[in-house]
């Protein structure tokens, strides 16, 4: 036990030294210098960076310095969004069969699936050609594909033979009166049939900037509610008040921690 955590010990300060000496690194050149896994470096930089000792950055971390100086507001957004997808995953068990939509967030929670077998249904172009760790199996809905999502009565017709334990989806906007709002109207169906299908739990991931009060005047139009009981998982950064309204509509919030 000793050993192991010499080792941990070392491949961090290792990193550390690295990420200082150059100002970044990235998780996948990390992971290939010092002969690890992908989720070890991503563990490593977290843990470092609450000892504020660098600063996670969408994809791999910069020296405070650096950060300083360099982090762009949607840099920070998208940080936000890898640690909601990081959070989510910790909801995925083994065994689990899952629905993931169009939803970039959702998707890239797979990638923090370890050591568990997880069969996955989704109409996300996104996973095409993606690796997911062993044991992560990807199947497609098909469809007609328009931007990344695939939609069409083709994949309903799919989703109306398939079912699974728990979905995930992401959205254009969480309004506080309990509405998701979606940009591609059509996806709305698809979603709900997702929703009808599932067994046990439903999570909304969207980060803070996606939390919007309803502005009365605004079109409705592709925005829509859930009759199933649903996790909003978004980062503590989000409005307090639009959560606290989110928590009265019955929807279950929780924040996932941020420095900033």
């Amino acid at each position: 036990m000793k050993n192991n955590r010499k080792a941990v010990s070392e491949r961090q300060l290792g990193i550390l030294d690295l990420i200082r000496s150059r100002g970044e690194a990235r998780v996948e050149e990390l992971a290939q210098i010092f002969q690890t896994s992908l989720m070890t470096v991503r563990r490593d930089l977290k843990f470092l960076e609450k000892q504020k000792l660098l600063c996670r950055v969408h994809g791999g971390a910069v020296s405070l310095e650096k950060a300083n100086s360099m982090i762009t507001p949607d840099e920070k957004i998208a940080l936000c969004r890898d640690c909601i997808s990081e959070y989510a995953s910790r909801f995925i068990e083994d065994g689990d069969t899952l629905f993931i939509n169009g939803s970039r967030t959702a998707l890239n929670m797979l990638e923090y699936v370890q050591g568990k077998k997880v069969s996955v249904y989704t109409n996300n172009g996104w996973a095409i050609g993606t690796d997911y760790p062993q044991g992560v199996t990807v199947r497609f809905t098909g469809g007609e594909v328009r931007s990344h999502v695939m939609v069409g009565e083709y994949v309903m017709r799919n989703l109306l033979t398939m079912s699974a334990d728990k979905t995930f989806l992401g959205c254009a906007a969480v309004y506080d009166d309990g509405e998701f709002r979606y940009d591609i109207p059509t996806e709305i169906g698809i979603n709900e049939a997702m929703v009808s299908r599932t067994k046990k739990e439903l999570y909304i991931l969207a980060d803070h900037t996606k939390i919007k009060k309803r502005d009365l005047q605004e079109n409705s139009y592709g925005s829509c509610s859930y009759d199933h009981p649903c996790t909003l998982i978004t980062d503590s950064n989000a409005n307090p008040a639009a959560v606290e309204r989110l928590r009265l509509h019955g929807i279950k919030v929780i924040l996932v921690p941020m420095n900033s």
